[in-house]
This record gives C-alpha cells, structure tokens and sequence, in this order.
C-alpha cells in the first residue's frame, strides 16, 4: 500500500507516515516492493544475482528475516518480517560482527576504535553506535539502504557510468496480519510472479524467487517458506508448493486458447496435488543444475570415494571424506548420488527465458 499524500497548510507536499506494524506485536510482517524508473526491463541475469546477495547482506546488517521474493525485469517483492527493536542491545563485539558485512578491513577497523575510544564516555559511546543501530529492525531502513546500494552498483556497473536514482518512486508497502493464512497467500502471489509473467511454467524453474531458491537446495530460502506453513503441517515445502498450485491456476479462456489470466494450468495444479506436492527426482536434479556443471563428479559414494582417492592431490589436507551428498535432494530411489564438490546449487531459469523472447513481457 503505497502511503497516501497530503498538503501541510504551506502548500508544501507532505506524504503520510507509512502503516507499521502495533509497537506491542513482536514482529511486523511487510510486502514491499519498487519498480525500475520507466518501468525499463534493465534487471537480467547479473542484477539479479547481485540483487539478491545484497538483499541477504542488509537481511543479516538489519536483523530482518525474509520470508520469500521476486526478483522480475524490472522490478522486485519482497515479504519480510521484522522484528521490534530487541530491550537487550547488541554488545559492541555483536554491532562489529554486522558491521562486517557492509564495510571493509579499513572501515571496520576505524569503528572499533572509536567504540573503543569512546567506552569511558557512555553519551559519546551510545550516540555513535545509534548511527549503525538506527538502521537495524526496521523496514523503512531495511528497504532505502537495500535500493540505494543496489543504484550505485548498477550505475558503475554500465560500461559508459550512469547517474541518477533507478528506482520509479519510494517504494510501496502492505501490512500483513501475522497468520499463516494471511502470510501464505501473500507468499504465493510473490513466488508465482515468473509465472504470470510467462518466464516460466512451474516457479521452481525461476531461481530469482524464494521458491525457486528453495528447491535449489538454498536454505534460507527454505527456513523462510517453512515459516509460512501451518502449526504442526510435515512436509511444508510440500505443502507451499500444492498451495501455489492452487493460487496460481490461470482464470478463464478470452479465446479457445488463450487465458484471461496467465497462470499454471488446471493440469499441472491436478498433478502436483496427486502428487502431494512432492518434486519428482528428476526435476529436483534439474533443480541443482549446477551439480552437473561443477562438481567435478556425479555418481555413486564408492565411485566419488573413488576419483577422490585417485586425486587426492587436487584436495586439501585436512579433507577425509570424498563423497558429498547432493543438499536437500532424496536420491535414495537411485541408491543416492553424490559429488567431490559441496556447491552452493541454484534453481534455473536462466538468461534464455528471461533474457530473450520473455524480456519483452511485462510483467505483473
């Protein structure tokens, strides 16, 4: 919900405070999102990526927790849950460790000193680590350091320099009730975007969104749908993936063939609940793409045990065990497949889909 706009009795444009959530809740549940100025379909593959890893840099500075995301061609969702700011304060070794993972050697060395230059001076101490902490549990910060970092990254990126903001607007917010329910169905609307888009066909192919990540074997992407699921629900990314299968069926027919509204088909949705949400073994292979590209071996534990030992030299000396088992992925019906190198995987949905015949789509 984009923040309404008002005039002070000046004439001078003033916009309302956004909706947060009641100071007693322990957490604030938020849909945000921004689109690119012009609505330019500039973020492809590389913006992406970079998106998301600063997305997960600010998530861990701010103390905020992700629930799901889309990163789209020209704009991104983010569902994010925020904790209130904790009665116990970070101690100054804790403000370092997130300090860490926004500034360098030289900047965090220049940090600690003044905390330290200024431990005797409990004032001076408290307002200089007010600049860092002002920043943490809270969306508004959470979202303008996200985006502006993004901008100056994408503007030195272009190969001629590029100047100005990127982003259309502020960037709008709702408010979400804290129940599963609510949470859920604003969850799927998020991951089912790439679908809507015609990007894909299933959002387990599109590694930009939280499902999609997740079915790669991303495990914060998986901790932040398994907090979505119901009390008690086994199985949640089971359970996630039959709900967006029955969120994101399309809706009606303009022609014989053509949808009123893109979406997965009655058909997919029927199988996928026959199913019981469970991917399949090859498709979950598919998933974790990268294991075939990178990871040096695919097979059995005794013939990855094997090319180990055959190799050890090409290991470092500490190592002892060869085979690593495929993350997140049951492959026990094949009796189990491994690889010489544990990989960070990722979902695909790659630069072809995105980057040619479905950039020109505009997306929801």
């Amino acid at each position: 919900m984009r923040a309404p706009e008002r005039f002070c009795s000046g004439g001078i444009l003033m916009r309302k405070p956004r909706l947060k959530a009641p100071p007693e809740q322990p957490f604030g549940f938020y849909h945000c999102y921004s689109r690119v100025v012009n609505r330019a379909f500039v973020l492809l593959d590389p913006e992406r990526d970079k998106f998301v890893e600063l997305m997960r840099r600010y998530e861990a500075f701010c103390g905020v927790h992700i629930q799901t995301y889309s990163i789209m061609s020209n704009h991104f969702h983010i569902l994010l849950q925020v904790p209130a700011r904790p009665q116990i304060p970070l101690s100054d070794e804790e403000l370092l460790e997130r300090c860490a993972l926004l500034y360098g050697a030289r900047e965090l060395k220049k940090i600690r000193r003044q905390l330290t230059l200024r431990k005797d001076r409990v004032k001076d101490w408290n307002q200089f680590r007010e600049k860092y902490l002002c920043r943490m549990w809270d969306v508004s910060q959470f979202m303008k350091s996200l985006k502006q970092t993004f901008t100056q990254w994408f503007n030195n990126s272009r190969p001629k320099g590029r100047k100005g903001t990127l982003w259309e607007e502020r960037y709008g917010s709702v408010l979400v009730e804290g129940t599963a329910e609510a949470l859920a169905t604003m969850a799927a609307y998020i991951d089912l975007n790439p679908v809507r888009a015609g990007m894909v066909d299933d959002p387990k192919d599109y590694r930009w969104c939280g499902y999609g990540a997740a079915a790669a074997g991303d495990e914060r992407a998986k901790a932040g749908l398994d907090r979505l699921s119901p009390p008690g629900t086994n199985a949640s990314m089971n359970w996630y993936r039959m709900l967006l299968f029955a969120e994101g069926m399309q809706e009606g027919l303009s022609t014989p063939e053509t949808p009123i509204r893109r979406g997965l088909s009655p058909e997919q949705a029927r199988q996928v609940w026959a199913e019981g949400g469970e991917i399949g073994l090859f498709d979950a292979l598919r998933c974790r793409v990268r294991y075939f590209a990178k990871g040096a071996v695919l097979g059995s534990r005794e013939f990855a045990n094997h090319i180990f030992a055959q190799n050890r030299s090409h290991f470092g000396s500490r190592r002892r065990d060869g085979a690593m088992p495929l993350e997140g992925i049951d492959t026990s019906d094949v009796g189990g497949l491994f690889s010489l190198r544990k990989l960070r995987s990722r979902g695909l949905g790659s630069g072809h889909q995105d980057g040619g015949r479905a950039i020109g789509k505009r997306d929801p």
